[in-house]
């Protein structure tokens, strides 16, 4: 038997006929939290800008109406 036929021959032992879906479905579902997170995240800072509408309006008393310089 030459080298060639011997690693198909291994190569054909160590294979496993299995759900290939089952065994990455964690993959998928690690993705699926960390993305979820990620627009957890996201969604907190909605809305920051007009938590701070009275710091804003008197900066902008101060400094003008035109804004910050540009």
């Amino acid at each position: 038997m030459n080298l060639v036929a011997q690693i198909a021959m291994a190569a054909a032992e160590t294979q496993h006929h299995e759900n290939v879906a089952g065994e990455t479905f964690i993959f998928g579902l690690i993705a699926a939290i960390i993305f979820g997170l990620m627009g957890v995240v996201t969604l907190s800072y909605r809305n920051v800008a007009n938590r701070h509408s009275a710091k804003a309006e008197a900066y902008a008393e101060r400094h003008g109406k035109e804004g910050h310089g540009h």
